[in-house]
């Protein structure tokens, strides 16, 4: 059985962070294992409070688990400081496996999630990962990346290593642009439901874990579109804010 660890934060809800991530890596059948970054007090509604863990103690879970087991991809969620990144960026830099980064700025509900110094860090960090996945909010962020700005977009794929650019909606329809060594566009149709909590952090892990499964980004990219859009169609309709989804339905239909 193939490994994935994730380092990322926690989610008391269940709905995004770790939680999220090892859901999705059950779904796919891959043993999930974690670092927890930050724990928060967090619901669908948005983070009530939040508790960075100390960097020695986050890079003791990382390293425990690179000591014990053959981690076959690693997935990067919240990460919260300078500090933090920079111990990450520290550890992944020589690994030969894939790596995919979350760039967690801001929850669903509007949370902040990064401090606003990191942001340097944070784009020097992905550099060096096999796939980042930002929002376009996130994506302006990192990158200055502005949807048919043409003059954004030459300075955007001048990036070293791809970048998947999600949720661009037209006419009914999500797409998630990879910008690499050539672009691709992922769609699919766009579904009304306001149950998203959690969406980035499963997305990024269901490609860690298609990519830990020995599939090509291409298609570790497109099963997860479709593992997520079916999460979101079953999705348990629970909580007073943006929902979780239906992390073992979509799970179903990615065989």
């Amino acid at each position: 059985m193939k490994v994935v660890l994730t380092i990322a934060g926690s989610d008391s809800s269940g709905g995004a962070g770790i939680q999220a991530d090892l859901k999705t890596f059950e779904a796919f059948g891959v043993f999930g294992a974690s670092a927890i970054t930050v724990l928060t007090a967090q619901n669908t509604t948005g983070v009530q409070a939040l508790l960075p863990l100390d960097v020695n103690f986050i890079e003791h879970q990382i390293q425990s688990v690179l000591s014990d087991f053959d981690v076959a991809a690693i997935k990067i969620g919240m990460l919260y400081d300078t500090d933090i990144i920079q111990m990450v960026h520290r550890i992944i830099e020589p690994l030969n496996i894939p790596i995919v980064l979350d760039p967690v700025c801001i929850s669903k509900a509007g949370s902040p999630l990064l401090k606003d110094d990191a942001i340097d860090a944070l784009r020097e960090l992905s550099r060096f990962v096999t796939l980042s996945t930002p929002n376009l909010h996130e994506a302006y962020r990192l990158f200055g990346y502005k949807p048919d700005d043409r003059n954004s977009l030459e300075q955007f794929i001048k990036h070293p290593t791809p970048v998947l650019i999600k949720h661009h909606v037209k006419d009914n329809i999500t797409s998630d642009i990879l910008f690499g060594k050539q672009q691709q566009t992922f769609s699919a149709p766009m579904i009304d439901s306001t149950s998203q909590h959690g969406t980035g952090c499963s997305y990024s892990s269901a490609i860690a874990a298609n990519l830990a499964l020995g599939f090509s980004l291409e298609a570790s990219i497109e099963k997860s579109k479709r593992f997520i859009t079916n999460a979101i169609v079953q999705a348990p309709h629970i909580g007073h804010g943006p929902g979780p989804i239906n992390h073992k339905a979509g799970g179903n239909h990615v065989a």
